[in-house]
């Protein structure tokens, strides 16, 4: 007895999903979730029923006619003989009787495959014996890959991510295969580690030369087509990202309850390199989920956020972008955001409280009320992050002293 062709779920050395060459004679139990052999009495190797074509491969909405033939040695008449598609037993009007021996079974308007390693079509004789079987592949070839983009951390590795053409459904297994060489006299290689967790991925963790371009693309194929991305030039200095900045500290700034002290550390895993880091930091309120992004922090590695409520608490995050690796002059990549840092700022109610000494009372409300005035005089002429200094004060007061002047040069002119 032949061995009926049934679509299994393996993988060829490539990859890719394929079809068992050979199974045992069986009946077939259908689940929703895999199928389950059972041994059946048939036990000859030679061919007595046989489905042609093979393992065809079609686009969605094409038409086919299957034709399952059988030995006479079976005894089996053709119109006892029955189909069907994935365990559902296919409509009698579907049939043909071609000649005693043989049963054609046609099916209009394919649609896609309902799984990737290909639908299960299965000549049955009349008691349900499994007489042949062939795996049907309808589908679509796969459109060019679009979005390749890659970034290498700290120089060392490159990790590329693309997404498929078009909508991205092909309905059959769609083999993606990443490839790069050197620009002008490298060999073609192929990236070997493909991560499973993530579709569209792959990882090239060493053997990689820095201050000469590499040409990168993707190649999709199937049983339907083929597919090659447009090409990327790229140098590793040019597209590397760091580690999140360590060592994040949040602190409050003395008794100032709109204010918050940030500092970290630069990436350690660049310390050896030539380039000018760049950060930005975000926070938010403890309730809600909005975050307030600083762009203009620089390559400093502190800042003071200002304007916050008194009282509350803060969580904040820093990331950096390290620019100009050996002179590179690319924008460079943002790292991840480092893990959330939480600091409060004071309660404004509690620190009026607490003073015995009337004058002293009356200097720290004096003291609180020019520094109200001197921070929001700040908040409408810097942004962001600011290093509050002397000269920064200074020009405030020569502002506030202008803005006095000005007024009395007014209340002067009122009374004449």
């Amino acid at each position: 007895m032949a061995r009926p062709r049934i679509c299994s779920h393996q993988r060829d050395e490539n990859g890719s999903r394929s079809s068992s060459e050979t199974l045992k004679t069986a009946l077939v139990v259908w689940t929703t979730s895999c199928l389950i052999f059972i041994p059946h009495v048939f036990t000859s190797t030679t061919h007595l029923a046989v489905i042609s074509p093979q393992d065809p491969a079609l686009l969605i909405g094409s038409s086919l006619t299957v034709v399952c033939t059988v030995s006479s040695e079976l005894g089996l008449a053709a119109s006892s003989l029955y189909w069907t598609l994935n365990g559902r037993r296919l409509a009698k009007s579907t049939y043909m009787v071609l000649s005693p021996t043989e049963l054609s079974v046609t099916l209009h308007r394919l649609n896609g495959s309902q799984q990737q390693s290909g639908d299960n079509l299965v000549c049955h004789g009349g008691s349900g014996d499994v007489l042949a079987g062939s795996c049907l592949y309808v589908g679509m070839p796969p459109e060019k890959p679009v979005n390749l983009s890659c970034w290498s951390r700290n120089t060392k590795d490159l990790s590329c991510r693309w997404s498929p053409g078009g909508h991205g459904e092909t309905f059959i297994s769609t083999k993606y295969v990443l490839k790069y060489k050197l620009r002008w006299y490298g060999k073609e290689k192929e990236c070997e580690e493909y991560n499973m967790g993530q579709l569209h991925t792959c990882y090239i963790p060493r053997d990689l030369a820095i201050f000469t371009p590499y040409e990168i693309w993707v190649e999709a194929s199937n049983q339907l087509g083929s597919a090659t991305s447009d090409v990327i030039i790229l140098d590793i200095l040019d597209v590397v990202t760091t580690d999140p900045p360590p060592d994040v500290h949040v602190s409050r700034v003395g008794e100032l309850d709109d204010q918050l002290s940030v500092r970290w550390a630069s990436p350690p895993a660049l310390k050896d390199f030539l380039f000018q880091a760049k950060y930005q930091i975000r926070y938010r309120l403890e309730d809600s989920a909005e975050w307030k992004v600083v762009d203009d922090v620089g390559n400093q590695t502190s800042c003071r956020l200002a304007g916050l409520k008194p009282g509350t608490v803060y969580f904040v995050q820093v990331r950096c972008n390290p620019v100009g690796i050996y002179g590179s002059k690319k924008a460079g990549i943002w790292s991840d955001w480092s893990h959330p840092t939480a600091a409060s700022t004071p309660n404004s109610e509690l620190l009026q409280s607490g003073s015995c000494d009337p004058k002293s009372e009356e200097q720290n409300a004096t003291l609180r009320r020019e520094l109200k005035q001197f921070f929001g005089w700040m908040r409408k002429h810097t942004y962001g992050c600011t290093n509050v200094s002397i000269k920064l004060y200074d020009q405030w007061r020569a502002w506030l002293q202008k803005a006095q002047k000005t007024r009395n040069q007014e209340t002067g002119s009122t009374k004449r």
